[in-house]
């Protein structure tokens, strides 16, 4: 990363971190080209670009944010994105982590709205009474049930889950169903040529793969549990959405779920002068990061400086402290 002399030369402590923003020049890893995360990364460019258009965030595609974390941890990345299951993972030294990953520090929360979806065929819904997560594995249906890939972290999540109201590949076996692995379009595409019952995700409302299975498949929202949600957030870090009433064709009440969130991490080898200018950035020209995507909307000073899983950076807890987000 660079900085330059004045910059460098500056200290948070003497400075209007919320105020004053210096140029920076930082390499950010995110996920699929084309994605959300791809353009949160041209967002986070064009905020530091307001304050001195000789910043650059350069964003680099990645496998995601398990990928994201073994790159900042080996210095070839500045920033990541990770979402904040991911960090608890990592915080904990669970799988793919060969120990706990302590240097991780946040820059800011991006969003905290993407909750997991539990989509079944209604026909067997109706067949088998099943209107809620629980209810599959008493059920004795063979439900086919697409399950994101491995090193998605919704797929960590969705097995999770099921697993807490006693569905296992055990169980499904001795059913006659399985799980099925595949991401989130092919998960849609199989649902609508009859080769999944179920598909699960953690998404967007209204994200186009569900708009698509809404389109082509006569499918219904499940319930989640109450002590499966406390339980996986336990476990995950993770947080509670409602998905409301209507968002979906035969939805018709509110429904509580387990919901994702994404954090833009650094590590505590950023100095405090790269990570209060951005972070000062971020909280400035947020509007610049709205405008991504529709999703983005909704994120607010106060969700960037929402305490998560990670502690934040210092330089970072200095501006939103600043800005009275933060005690």
């Amino acid at each position: 990363m660079r900085l330059t002399a004045l910059a460098a030369a500056i200290s948070i402590a003497a400075t209007t971190t919320f105020a004053v923003a210096e140029p920076v020049n930082l390499t950010l890893s995110g996920g699929n080209p084309g994605g959300l995360w791809s353009l949160l990364g041209a967002g986070i460019d064009r905020a530091t670009k307001v304050d001195d258009s000789s910043s650059v965030v350069t964003y680099q595609a990645t496998g995601g944010g398990f990928a994201n974390i073994g790159l900042l941890g080996t210095n070839r990345s500045d920033l990541g994105l990770v979402h904040d299951a991911e960090a608890k993972i990592a915080l904990d030294g669970g799988e793919p982590f060969q120990a706990p990953v302590e240097n991780m520090r946040a820059i800011g929360y991006m969003y905290n709205w993407a909750p997991m979806h539990f989509f079944l065929e209604r026909s067997v819904a109706e067949k088998y009474n099943i209107d809620s997560l629980d209810d599959i594995a008493t059920s004795g249906a063979a439900v086919r049930i697409g399950i994101n890939r491995s090193g998605n972290i919704t797929s960590n999540i969705a097995l999770h889950m099921l697993e807490l109201v006693g569905v296992t590949e055990e169980s499904l076996s001795n059913a006659g169903g399985q799980f099925v692995r595949a991401g989130a379009n092919e998960q849609a595409d199989l649902i609508q040529d009859g080769r999944l019952d179920m598909i699960t995700n953690g998404i967007f409302i209204n994200h186009s793969s569900f708009r698509a299975v809404n389109e082509n498949s006569d499918v219904v929202l499940l319930a989640v549990p109450a002590e499966v949600i406390a339980a996986t957030n336990e476990a995950f870090g993770t947080g509670t959405m409602v998905i409301p009433a209507g968002s979906y064709p035969n939805q018709a009440g509110d429904l509580e779920t387990v919901t994702l969130g994404a954090l833009l991490v650094t590590t505590d080898a950023m100095d405090d002068a790269t990570a209060g200018s951005l972070a000062s950035s971020l909280l400035n020209h947020m509007d610049e990061i709205r405008a991504v995507h529709g999703a983005m909307k909704a994120l607010s000073p106060e969700l960037l400086a929402k305490p998560s899983v990670l502690e934040f950076h210092p330089a970072a807890a200095a501006v939103y402290k600043e800005a009275g987000l933060i005690k």
